[in-house]
């Protein structure tokens, strides 16, 4: 059995839905051929400006997370992922109008001649030192990508 099937999915989001989650949001961990994460930095100006964070988004009413992430990214970058590896768990906060959000984050394998960003106004491909820029939270999802493909 895949970790990745559609119970499993779905149990995801009806744990969410228990623990009195409101939005939900998916994250992709996704790495260059030298192995290097890449990472999104939000503009001054917006809600968390400032924060070096995944690619990631809000998941639409009746959209699967996979189906999101593949939109997520592309959305954002202009990359198009071509599998996703596994999950790497959750992380919850409150949106920037207030609500109960929880992430769900994702390894996955993208493809693209370049990043193009519509709502961040920098990138970088991250090795190990640069991706203690991200949040607490972000570095435990780093973290279980680390201890999977290690």
């Amino acid at each position: 059995m895949s970790s990745l099937d559609t119970a499993f999915l779905e149990d995801l989001v009806r744990a969410a839905e228990r623990d009195g989650i409101i939005k939900t949001v998916v994250g992709a961990v996704i790495t260059d051929d030298d192995g290097k994460v890449l990472l999104l930095h939000r503009a001054a100006d917006d809600y968390l400006g400032g924060l070096w964070e995944l690619p990631s988004g809000g998941v639409d009413d009746g959209e699967g997370l996979i189906e999101a992430l593949r939109r997520e990214v592309a959305e954002e970058t202009g990359l198009t992922v071509t599998a996703v590896g596994g999950y790497l768990g959750h992380f919850d906060y409150r949106s920037g109008s207030g609500r109960a959000t929880r992430q769900f984050d994702f390894a996955a394998t993208a493809v693209g001649e370049t990043v193009e960003l519509t709502e961040h106004d920098a990138h970088l491909w991250a090795d190990r030192t640069q991706q203690g820029q991200v949040s607490s939270a972000v570095q435990a999802v780093l973290g279980a990508w680390r201890d999977r493909t290690s």
